[in-house]
């Protein structure tokens, strides 16, 4: 039996609130050097269509012109199955911090073929008592974004990276190796390095071999696995194993759990019905 060979979901930079327009212009053209065909930018604080970002973009203003600008992470990688963000933090991060070959690695781990949305459907449809509820939700749909979704590289802000609570939307967190006294790399150097390792990761990958291969869980949609967490918030505040002052908290917890198991699409559909089927039994016993 061979190990199953890489299967690479379509890979979209995310740059959350840049700046400068001249990191944007760089980022549009290292994307364009490094094969990297969408762009995508969350509330940039810059006119990522002015002169600057244009000048620096150079033959990659085509690409710049189709970036897609969403108000917050969560929506940007909604269709994502595999995020990685990059940090320079020094401090521990509240997912697993991996060096870019072992982010590629995950990243390259398994597309995914539909089932989980599927399965997910099964779950939510029917209870114990067979006591149908609600159609499930359909997968979120990004315009312009292949259906099977895709693997994201997350930058975060020039001047203060990335949040924790934007990290937890990671399966993993990339950081690059620097002296330790100054980690932090100007946003268009880090996504030079990352895309220049990645472009290698992607040439040094091995076709598929013969033989059988060892079929992988299907990654789940940010976007199911967000409307999960949002299900169980909601389920634990009315039971008031969540208050309010405190449930952000708790939550960050559970949320840290399930990235460092990588919950898979069935997992997040099993999680999602038993959520459902508790609510309709409170709600049944409810005078």
């Amino acid at each position: 039996m061979t190990a199953p060979a890489p299967v690479f979901l379509p890979l979209v930079v995310v740059l959350v609130e840049p700046a400068g327009p001249l990191n944007v212009g760089s980022a549009a053209r290292l994307c364009a050097n490094f094969g990297i065909s969408e762009l995508r930018l969350v509330a940039p604080r810059c006119d990522h269509l002015g002169d600057e970002a244009r000048r620096m973009a150079v033959h990659a203003q085509p690409l710049l012109e189709r970036a897609l600008v969403f108000p917050g992470l969560a929506d940007a990688i909604a269709d994502c199955r595999r995020v990685v963000a990059a940090s320079g933090r020094p401090e521990a991060a509240p997912v697993a911090v991996v060096d870019p070959p072992e982010a590629f690695a995950w990243l390259a781990a398994g597309g995914g073929d539909g089932e989980g949305a599927a399965g997910m459907g099964r779950a939510l449809g029917d209870g114990p008592d067979h006591s149908p509820g609600p159609a499930a939700a359909p997968a979120v749909a990004v315009p312009g974004v292949a259906v099977p979704g895709a693997a994201a590289l997350v930058f975060g802000r020039e001047d203060r990276g990335l949040s924790n609570d934007e990290l937890l939307q990671a399966g993993r967190v990339l950081r690059i190796a620097a002296d330790p006294a100054y980690t932090s790399l100007n946003l268009s150097h880090a996504l030079a390095i990352v895309l220049h390792e990645w472009h290698r990761f992607h040439a040094r990958s091995p076709g598929p071999g013969p033989g059988p291969t060892t079929a992988l869980p299907t990654p789940v949609r940010r976007a199911d696995l967000e409307a999960a967490l949002a299900d169980a918030q909601a389920l634990l505040l009315e039971v008031g194993f969540l208050l309010p002052h405190t449930a952000h908290a708790r939550m960050v917890k559970v949320r840290g759990l399930l990235q460092r198991a990588q919950i898979d699409a069935d997992e997040v559909a099993l999680v999602r019905g038993m959520v459902r089927q508790l609510r309709w039994a409170t709600d049944r016993r409810t005078p």
